[in-house]
């Protein structure tokens, strides 16, 4: 049995990658993806707005959580050695260098290509007169009217300035000779590309020409309507990273919906731990910021580009010929005869959902017909990242003023979706029904879906799983698993699960299903020491491993055993990977690759041979501390011998991927694999290809 004694051993800070240094890896892929030479333009785009939005959540959560540490004085070293000083200093030797070469990627190449496509992002002093007056009454009606300067002075303090806000920094000279300072925000009602041609060609026939401006650039050259009678010095743009990590003390909150709209609201004034500059703002002014926002002069990021980068996924949506990969269309898994009568199908067999190639209708059209049909009696579920509008909370809304027995677990932790999820919680109990907002102390990301039927032969029940959230909006670019199902042993399961989210439960055992933080890590660990047993006595190993990230000490440890011991471990990890492959003496049989594409890498997946009677398990969790210790999660068996050899050949798949996989390298870095001979693969597009032809 993997004891701790066992694991132990393992327990050097040598063998594991740092996780911040690990997550910069991954944004590196994803900037990559933007580099690639055979990428269409606008998806080159989309992928370095997604580079920036990414880095923007990483200095909001991570290194805000390493400064929190410092402030803290808590200077224990992370599993790889490294403290929090240490972190943030490499941290910012590995991300400045790629904030440079996405700019030089803006500049040199996709700002050259948009203008072959008569695209041109302009600067004000290159518009032509009749542009520039346009603008200037678009500015007087549109604009002026919402701005606000603010001046600081001794009887004006500085301003509050908000996270990832684009502002204005600006020095005013009054008549008598007095030099000020004022800053003005932008507002985020607007679009930071503002296009030229429909304000200039408002009522008349469209130019060809298509042209936009920064709304910093017009802003900025429009001062001397804000400021009357003002000398304008100089103006330059600065932008600010928040801490918006919110703390909850669970054990001694009242009513936990109040104490998170709380703290929402105390986001607002997290500390400030990134200041963004444009190069051109002089020294003076910089400190001038730095030292009313009370930050680290090293925490400041000089930008030889536009700042918010993020922003230009506006572009994405131009109108170039072969601008974007060819579009996919998901398709029904179901025939029309099976998805008439729904639960009929899955009372005679298990339904495997692969998204976003199988469409979600599938999976909305399973929760309306329980809305619809009057033999159904209960619906349960748990709701994690729905959206802004989503269908479901209609559905549920609909059952439940229809006298079906309705109870949602609304999960109101779920990071920058507190707002969404607070919205939907107040809605659904208006209607009646049953809203549960989680454990204390826990998350609960498991996705579920229960529906209790009146049948003939007395009650039945059916489930929905999967690896992904009830998200119309994600289910189109994630990759996601899911299975509709009516096996009796699951669905116990299920329903004991919801029993203990939403009443007292000392519930440990389960018949099929894993369940953090009860039995989920135990339950793999067991598996994986199978497999080293197998492997001792001459048989095969073999492991799979498909997650967002891996991060936790003791499931890498066993990972570890499990390679020492003969056992081949292949793992697909998207994101964040602390374990070292490849590593003599420690991880030879290990191999871990990543893979970043048209869809985002989502699902989980593990499989273990077992001596030939594989064991394939999906699951909402990732191979982290938080899912295994701190998070209700859900890892549920295929049991269908036909759908777990197709999970097992898409698993294959990806082990066989040539063109978007990355091979992660003893060293930290990743190595692009390199086809041999001439069958090239590429995961994403081989599924697409495969479900169209099965429709």
């Amino acid at each position: 049995m993997l004891n701790y004694e066992i694991l132990s051993k393992y327990n050097n800070k040598n063998n594991f990658f740092n996780r911040e240094l690990s997550w910069i890896k991954f944004n590196q892929k994803v900037l990559e993806e933007a580099l690639n030479p055979n990428l269409p333009l606008l998806d080159k785009i989309k992928f370095l707005s997604i580079f920036h939005s990414n880095l923007d959540e990483f200095y909001m959560i991570r290194v805000s959580g390493l400064y929190e540490q410092i402030d803290a004085k808590v200077y224990d070293s992370a599993v790889d050695g490294l403290s929090p000083i240490e972190q943030l200093k490499l941290i910012d030797y590995e991300v400045k260098p790629l904030i440079n070469k996405s700019l030089e990627l803006w500049k040199n190449e996709i700002l050259p290509r948009l203008k072959e496509y008569d695209v041109h992002i302009l600067e004000y002093e290159k518009l032509n007169e009749s542009e520039k007056r346009a603008l200037s009454e678009y500015f007087k009606k549109d604009l002026y009217p919402i701005l606000t300067p603010l001046a600081v002075d001794p009887g004006r303090p500085f301003p509050y300035i908000s996270n990832l806000s684009i502002n204005l920094a600006i020095q005013i000279k009054k008549n008598n000779g007095e030099k000020h300072f004022a800053r003005v925000k932008l507002p985020n009602t607007l679009p930071r590309l503002i296009q030229i041609d429909k304000i200039v060609n408002l009522g008349a026939l469209k130019s060809k020409k298509i042209k936009f401006i920064w709304l910093d650039d017009l802003v900025k050259n429009n001062l001397h309507l804000l400021f009357p009678g003002m000398e304008i010095i100089e103006a330059h743009k600065f932008r600010i990273t928040r801490d918006t990590d919110i703390e909850i003390q669970e054990d001694e909150a009242d009513d936990l919906l109040s104490v998170i709209e709380e703290n929402i609201l105390q986001r607002r004034f997290g500390n400030v731990i990134r200041l963004e500059v444009e190069k051109s703002m002089p020294d003076f002014m910089t400190e001038l910021i730095v030292k009313n926002l009370q930050m680290r002069r090293d925490d400041v990021h000089i930008i030889d580009g536009p700042l918010g980068m993020s922003d230009i996924m506006r572009l994405y949506d131009l109108p170039i010929p072969g601008g974007k990969e060819e579009p996919f269309l998901p398709v029904n898994p179901l025939t029309k005869e099976e998805s008439e009568d729904i639960f009929d199908t899955l009372s005679q067999k298990d339904i495997f959902l692969h998204h976003p190639y199988h469409s979600f209708n599938t999976v909305l059209d399973f929760i309306k017909a329980a809305v619809d049909d009057p033999n159904v009696l209960a619906i349960k579920q748990t709701l994690y990242r729905v959206g802004k509008d989503s269908p479901i909370i209609d559905y549920l809304k609909e059952a439940a003023e229809d006298g079906k027995q309705v109870a949602v677990l609304v999960e109101l932790k779920a990071r920058f979706d507190e707002e969404n999820n607070i919205k939907w919680a107040k809605e659904l109990e208006k209607v009646g029904v049953h809203v549960v907002y989680g454990l204390v102390g826990l998350k609960t990301h498991a996705k579920m879906t229960l529906v209790v039927r009146k049948e003939a032969n007395g009650l039945k029940r059916y489930v929905h799983l999967s690896t992904g959230n009830y998200n119309v909006a994600t289910a189109k670019i994630y990759t996601d698993f899911g299975l509709l199902t009516s096996n009796t042993d699951i669905c116990d399961d299920v329903t004991d699960i919801f029993n203990y989210l939403t009443g007292f439960s000392n519930q440990n055992k389960f018949k099929e299903l894993f369940v953090a933080p009860v039995t989920l890590r135990q339950k793999i660990l067991e598996l994986i020491d199978n497999e080293i047993k197998n492997a001792k006595k001459g048989n095969n190993g073999y492991i799979i491993m498909k997650c967002n990230a891996m991060t936790d000490p003791d499931m890498i440890s066993a990972l570890y055993e499990a390679s020492n011991n003969g056992v081949k471990v292949d793992l697909i990890i998207r994101g964040v990977c602390c374990l070292k492959p490849g590593v003599k003496g420690l991880s030879e049989n290990i191999t871990v690759r990543s893979i970043v594409g048209r869809f985002l890498e989502h699902h989980r997946a593990y499989y273990f041979y077992n001596n030939g009677k594989e064991a394939l398990y999906l699951s909402s969790a990732d191979i982290m501390e938080r899912n295994l210790n701190r998070r209700v999660e859900v890892a549920f068996p295929i049991l269908d011998k036909s759908i777990k050899s197709h999970i097992s050949d898409i698993l294959r798949t990806y082990l066989e991927d040539n063109q978007k996989a990355r091979i992660l390298l003893p060293d930290g870095n990743y190595q692009t694999v390199v086809p041999e001979g001439e069958n090239l693969i590429n995961a994403q597009e081989f599924f697409m290809k495969l479900y169209k032809n099965k429709q």
